[in-house]
């Protein structure tokens, strides 16, 4: 759920409804891939209900996302291929942006970039001192490298609203597709 904390929080309420509205709720079953290692996938997920697991060729599962989780960001940002495959665990629902849509949003909404690139930029950043954490350790770090009350103070004031935003964004799917 961390990762809807930074990306929701820093979108405003008109970025989270565009998602809702130009995304396509899916159902993947257990076993179903939903991005395979080294093959370019043309979506971006969100994680709405359920959980999947990420595996790297070689090491096996690295983490098991839930609800919030956003799946596909990096391949996202640095256009290379993704360095881990994907699979759900459960049902999961997902919420799948078409990278195509995203791109052409960013490039008609400057201000909608801005907050966008400073979600994932945020978030990239704590995963990397997560990274850095456990190589320090030398062992696998439980829970994040950056507690709550460490987190800089504008991405802080912004975690109850993100919260509400993805439960807004559910709302709307609701609406939607219900």
């Amino acid at each position: 759920m961390r990762k809807v904390l930074f990306i929701m929080g820093q979108l405003n309420d008109r970025d989270i409804e565009w998602m809702a509205l130009i995304g396509r709720q899916r159902v993947f079953a257990s076993g179903d891939t939903l991005i395979q290692e080294g093959q370019e996938s043309p979506a971006l997920f969100i994680v709405l209900e359920g959980e999947v697991a990420v595996e790297v060729a070689g090491i096996g599962r690295v983490a098991t996302l839930g609800s919030g989780e956003i799946i596909g960001e990096m391949s996202f940002v640095d256009k290379a291929p993704p360095s881990a495959t994907v699979v759900a665990l459960s049902g999961a629902k997902v919420l799948v942006l078409q990278k195509s849509q995203v791109e052409d949003h960013l490039a008609e909404d400057p201000a909608f970039a801005a907050r966008f690139y400073r979600a994932l930029a945020i978030f990239l950043a704590d995963r990397l001192r997560g990274t850095v954490q456990r190589n320090k350790a030398g062992a696998p770090v439980t829970g994040t490298a950056i507690e709550e009350d460490e987190l800089d103070d504008s991405v802080l004031d912004n975690v109850s609203v993100a919260g509400l935003r993805f439960q807004q964004m559910l709302k709307t799917l609701a609406g939607v597709n219900g």
